[in-house]
């Protein structure tokens, strides 16, 4: 095979044919015993793809190349005389089918990846304890045979023409397994966390890196393979359409289709509903009260995260800001013990309560008076203003985003929450630019941020594992036209 010229630079076999080059010297002896596994272990069980092992007689000072996944076509396994024998519209079915089931293969890889190259060596050489290596990885191996087992439908379903006739029904029986993703998914968050905390670890951080480096990863990190099964959910419903689009009308498949797509769209709910309420306790469990007084008793109803991330308020201070289903707390990101936690900044305000106000830029200053001493106050962009309407709480604060994109998220998200809890009520409006609220037929769920954050600040979405963004050009054309809107007066 001719390899095509690559300007990476690639480090000599002999340095990561094993990983036991991959390593720290340890003294307890396990090392040894760990290089002998790795290297009579096979990556993939399907003998086309590369293997890991060196052929006797091979030079050790050649490149070693990343390993790549099998990307047959169903059409390519056919000679010309079957090919002719389909109909295009069939071929486009079976080669759906076939996507379907060489991703339930690729999965399985990389779940039996993720335990013998990453879990047990880390166990072996004690770089982490069973307790910590349980918590981030979870019940990988329980879904090793749930994959299996659809494969193997798959193959008994598979004609002696190469084609699967019927697979919807095959479908329908496997996927109530997929419920076993439940506390995985909802375990997610606290496990990112508890990883990159041992990341600050020098063994751990070691390890890890020269995984990276090695070819079996295919430049993925630990992370990325442990978050494999929860983008493979999302994917389900994707590819049942894909063989639904491809599949005739009159088909007898059709029906079972259409099901098997309903019954994963009620898992995914399913699983989106236990992921929110475990990520939205995780948070409250993560807040530090200065005073007892601090802690409304409403935090035990809240079961819904809408969205939380970094903001500043008008002294410039950093605060992150979480915005649950029935308070507003606006805290100061610290560290306690080598635990990171969130300090509650003020009385959190109760939904019920909150007044939103919509500033112009320009309309404040930011920067405190130490500052503004020296710059007269800097005009502020991207700037609103929560306050509590209760006047026992007396509280308003002056809140500056980075971006008008992501201001207009939090304005959509906190209208959102604001309009079933103020349902009914009297129009509350303060003086200046106020918003005035209205109730909203659906719960938007945002991302406020685009960039990838630690185990603190993780990309930041409401109980859906498939987060949706307003586009910046569609924003852009809503702004223009609430201005034009006001310009003329109406």
């Amino acid at each position: 095979m001719i390899m095509e010229p690559s300007n990476k630079r690639v480090r000599p076999l002999a340095k990561v044919s094993s990983l036991v080059n991959l390593i720290s010297p340890s003294k307890n002896g396990a090392v040894r015993r760990f290089g002998q596994t790795i290297q009579s272990m096979s990556l993939r069980g399907d003998s086309k793809s590369p293997g890991m092992s060196l052929r006797a007689g091979s030079k050790a000072a050649g490149p070693t190349p990343t390993k790549r996944r099998n990307s047959t076509l169903w059409s390519e396994t056919l000679d010309v005389h079957q090919k002719n024998t389909f109909s295009i519209k069939e071929i486009k079915r079976q080669e759906a089918i076939h996507e379907l089931y060489r991703g339930e293969q690729d999965l399985i890889e990389d779940l039996q990846l993720a335990r013998k190259a990453y879990h047990d060596p880390m166990l072996k050489l004690s770089i982490m304890t069973e307790e910590e290596l349980a918590h981030i990885f979870g019940d990988l191996d329980a879904y090793i045979p749930l994959h299996e087992d659809l494969l193997m439908k798959l193959t008994e379903g598979t004609g002696p023409d190469g084609t699967v006739a019927h697979i919807g029904q095959i479908v329908i029986d496997w996927l109530p397994g997929l419920n076993a993703y439940k506390g995985y998914c909802s375990n997610q968050l606290a496990a990112k966390a508890l990883l990159d905390q041992k990341k600050q670890d020098r063994r751990v951080q070691d390890f890890l890196q020269r995984c990276l480096e090695s070819p079996f990863s295919r430049k993925l990190d630990l992370w990325s393979f442990l978050d494999i099964p929860r983008s493979r959910l999302v994917k389900y419903p994707l590819l049942l359409r894909e063989i639904l689009k491809h599949t005739a009308p009159d088909h007898s498949d059709v029906p079972s289709l259409e099901r098997a797509i309903t019954i994963i769209q009620e898992i995914l709910s399913e699983i989106n509903v236990r992921k929110g309420e475990s990520e939205c306790q995780y948070y409250i469990d993560k807040l530090e009260y200065l005073d007892d007084k601090q802690r409304d008793p409403l935090i035990d109803d809240c079961k819904i995260l809408l969205c939380h991330g970094e903001l500043r308020n008008k002294s410039g201070s950093r605060l992150h800001v979480f915005l649950f289903s029935e308070l507003l707390v606006l805290t100061r990101p610290v560290t306690r013990n080598d635990r990171s936690c969130f300090q509650v900044y003020r009385q959190p305000i109760p939904v019920r309560d909150l007044a939103l106000e919509d500033l112009h830029d320009g309309e404040s200053r930011m920067g405190g008076s130490f500052r503004g001493a020296f710059n007269n106050g800097e005009k502020a962009k991207n700037v609103f203003r929560v306050s509590s309407l209760d006047p026992s709480h007396g509280q308003s604060h002056t809140l500056h985003v980075n971006d008008v994109y992501h201001k207009q998220q939090w304005l959509n998200c906190l209208r959102t929450a604001m309009g079933p809890q103020q349902q009914g009520a009297p129009p509350r409006v303060k003086q200046g630019h106020a918003v005035r609220v209205k109730r909203r037929s659906s719960t938007i769920s945002v991302t406020i941020s685009d960039e990838e954050t630690d185990e603190n600040c993780p990309p930041v979405f409401g109980p859906k594992l498939r987060p949706q963004t307003l586009s910046k050009t569609r924003l852009d054309q809503k702004l223009q036209g609430s201005l034009k809107r006001k310009e003329t007066g109406v």
